[in-house]
């Protein structure tokens, strides 16, 4: 009896702590199990690229926006530039295509496959190039580009069709003039106004009441929710975008 007391014993124990691993497996498990994987950066400088990119001079008072893109084209892959940006930088005329040289230096191409402007990486999200006619360029990801304050855009603008002062009236006058106030008109909405005898119909048609800084664009709107939406071309003038045949321009006054 006693020998067979004790066997019942034992094997109870042996039950109650098998029990009791089964129980502690789970949460060892869960412990023991990997975390997702941190996100690696690519390394590959072609994916880096791709997207939007703001190309300005050193003094960043000459701007305009390249859109680098993964379609394959003859030599490299596809490139889109402003239709603004041969006026501010002459040797983007005839870019059409973009590449990655072996030394990850970044080639700016004409339909030929000629290197137009070449740019080396100075940082993440930053390339830097040069020429003896044009100087220094700086290519960053509008991600990283800076961006402008609403006290840096207040002001007089003077709207224009096309390219100069405002003025369609012959006079040398600006014909409409629009006054971007840095006051609320609401709580994420800045006041804008019309001056007295604008004479230009879009505008008054338009009839933009507020206007705000939206990821380094600026943004004008009417009561009625439409907007119009301008990228800066240089400290003084912005375009209306998406791009027309004839531009219409803010012009600082």
């Amino acid at each position: 009896m006693f020998r067979g007391g004790i066997i019942v014993m034992a094997i109870a124990a042996s039950l109650c702590g098998g029990a009791a691993f089964a129980q502690d497996l789970p949460n060892a498990a869960q412990d023991a199990a990997p975390g997702p994987a941190p996100k690696e950066p690519s390394n590959d400088p072609v994916h880096n690229m791709i997207g939007a990119w703001e190309f300005s001079n050193a003094d960043h008072d000459k701007i305009c926006h390249f859109n680098f893109r993964a379609d394959a084209v003859p030599n490299g892959y596809k490139l889109d530039i402003d239709k603004n940006c041969p006026s501010l930088f002459p040797s983007t005329k005839n870019i059409v295509a973009w590449s990655v040289d072996n030394f990850g230096s970044l080639r700016l191409l004409d339909s030929s496959g000629n290197s137009m402007v070449d740019l080396s990486e100075v940082e993440d999200g930053m390339y830097d190039g040069f020429t003896p006619e044009e100087g220094r360029y700086i290519l960053q990801a509008s991600t990283s580009a800076p961006q402008l304050a609403a006290g840096d855009v207040a002001g007089d603008w003077a709207v224009t069709h096309g390219s100069g002062n405002g003025s369609s009236n012959g006079s040398g006058k600006p014909n409409c003039i629009l006054t971007l106030a840095n006051t609320p008109l609401t709580s994420d909405i800045l006041a804008l106004k019309v001056k007295p005898g604008c004479g230009d119909s879009a505008v008054t048609r338009f009839g933009p009441t507020g206007w705000r800084m939206d990821e380094g664009e600026l943004m004008l709107m009417s009561p009625n929710g439409q907007t119009w939406q301008f990228e800066q071309n240089d400290t003084n003038t912005w375009q209306r975008v998406p791009e027309s045949s004839v531009p219409v321009l803010l012009v600082r006054q």
